[in-house]
């Protein structure tokens, strides 16, 4: 297998956050720096955030907005961040830049010994609602940010998942020209 640096070795999606820990300034700066810096079609950088932190009202209104099942583990992360690209002809390639500058953010979160899951089940027009979020913005993922926690707090399904080995799809069955790499 190919050499992988520790930061994305270690990268992991916990479900078990610790529900005290707190993210300070220096760390979301640190994270929305790492999202500006990523790549994007034309440096169109068409990507925006909602940042809510635990105790915070826009942590309350995003949780509220995640489908039932994600809400109770959720609500103990750290922060909770709307992740947008604004919508517009001229930018066709503003999803993917959204995507990029998550991944940025993401590794970021890693290098500050933080953990990330991404959440896609949400309600769109409720944060969008909830948040004022301009018509030009999609919003396309929730990012929990926090520390790890303990996987016992979690329910007993969410505990066999959380504590379950870490899986991948081979590299080869990735490649769609079937090029075998060495």
């Amino acid at each position: 297998m190919s050499e992988l640096h520790p930061l994305l070795a270690t990268r992991w999606s916990p479900l078990a956050f610790d529900p005290v820990a707190v993210l300070s300034d220096e760390d979301v700066g640190s994270l929305l720096e790492a999202a500006r810096w990523a790549p994007s079609f034309a440096n169109s950088q068409p990507w925006r955030f909602a940042v809510g932190r635990r105790d915070e009202e826009t942590h309350k209104r995003i949780l509220e907005n995640l489908s039932a099942g994600c809400q109770p583990w959720a609500g103990n992360a750290s922060a909770l961040i709307v992740a947008a690209h604004l919508d517009r002809a001229t930018l066709p390639r503003a999803a993917y830049d959204l995507g990029q500058a998550v991944a940025h953010l993401t590794v970021q979160a890693t290098a500050l010994r933080l953990h990330v899951h991404q959440i896609a089940d949400f309600d769109a027009g409720g944060l969008r609602s909830d948040l004022e979020i301009p018509d030009d913005l999609r919003p396309a993922v929730v990012v929990a940010v926090g520390r790890l926690g303990d996987p016992a707090m979690l329910p007993p399904d969410l505990r066999a998942w959380e504590t379950a080995l870490r899986t991948r799809v081979p590299t080869a069955e990735l490649l769609v020209n079937q090029v075998p790499i060495t």
